[in-house]
């Protein structure tokens, strides 16, 4: 078997005709035997994608060939073959779903009105130069956060990206409307959509990770100057990748509270919930079993 690999990307760019890019990009992927995910709307591509490395460099040359998407930073890790169980490639009116279409305005150069794009580095010395000031504010779901988080980072009580504009309006955090925001999720797109909304909500110095975590993993991992600590959870079957062997375990089992950095699948089958357990705890069956706790509603297509 040829070398397997992940990629994981986005685009914004306005689309005319996203029901012509959805068959354009379906056929593409079938072609090349490409597996994953893709959503489409009006602003542009979200997608996540795996198989033969060769077959995804031909998809990533041949979609940079688009206009609007030439500009496109793919993100490569490692794959093992069976990461998607299928392609789904869809149309949506937001290709991530934070429940305001409206709201999102984007022109060629990208996303107008967001907040500053900052490199690893730059985020580094932020920090340096603002000390305490800056304030890490993580746009993922907060089940993300229990393996993987940026240091002291703040955690909104969030189970889809749709819980966001109300916990923003919900007055918690209208105490760092003046502090310098850092924004952060895996690839970079959810922060793309939250930045806008938050400078939108009164929110008035806010940044964002070029590249996401996956970036800044890359550039400093857990070396003793990141500002990352734990995994990355990430949407398919490895759940959670590392950046070195050093990484931090700061997840807890549910179960018994020992250190683990691994989810597992509930045993509902009707139930896409998600159960943090060490080794042992899942070696129990009933630990899996379906409670009354689990939302059954997370939002598990896509997220970068």
């Amino acid at each position: 078997m040829d070398l397997q690999k992940i990629i994981l990307y986005y685009g914004f760019t306005p689309l005319e005709d996203p029901e012509a890019v959805k068959l354009w990009q379906k056929t593409l992927c079938e072609t090349l035997g490409l597996k994953g995910r893709i959503l489409i709307s009006k602003h542009g591509i979200n997608g996540t994608l795996g198989g033969d490395m060769a077959a995804l460099k031909k998809y990533v040359r041949q979609t940079k060939e688009f206009t609007g998407f030439k500009k496109i930073d793919f993100k490569w890790s490692e794959g093992q073959g069976d990461d998607f169980p299928r392609l789904s490639v869809k149309v949506r009116k937001e290709i991530v779903a934070f429940g305001a279409p409206d709201e999102l305005v984007v022109d060629a150069k990208g996303v107008v009105g967001g907040g500053v794009h900052l490199k690893p580095e730059q985020v580094n010395q932020l920090v340096a130069e603002r000390g305490d000031d800056v304030v890490f504010f993580d746009g993922r779901n907060a089940f993300e956060a229990k393996i993987g988080k940026f240091k002291n980072a703040i955690v909104p009580n969030t189970e889809t990206t749709r819980d966001f504009i109300e916990d923003l309006e919900s007055g918690k955090y209208d105490h760092l409307k003046d502090k310098p925001i850092v924004t952060y999720c895996t690839g970079g797109i959810r922060c793309e959509i939250l930045s806008p909304i938050m400078k939108n909500r009164g929110f008035k110095e806010v940044y964002q990770i070029q590249g996401g975590i996956v970036r800044y993993g890359e550039r400093f991992g857990d070396a003793e100057d990141s500002l990352w600590e734990g995994s990355l959870y990430v949407f398919d079957k490895r759940m959670n990748v590392d950046f070195s062997d050093k990484a931090k375990t700061i997840g807890q089992c549910e179960k018994c509270q020992a250190p683990t950095s691994k989810f597992y699948n509930c045993a509902n089958l009707a139930c896409r919930d998600l159960v943090l357990l060490c080794g042992d705890c899942a070696t129990n069956a009933d630990n899996l079993s379906c409670t009354h706790e689990h939302t059954r509603g997370r939002n598990l297509e896509i997220a970068g």
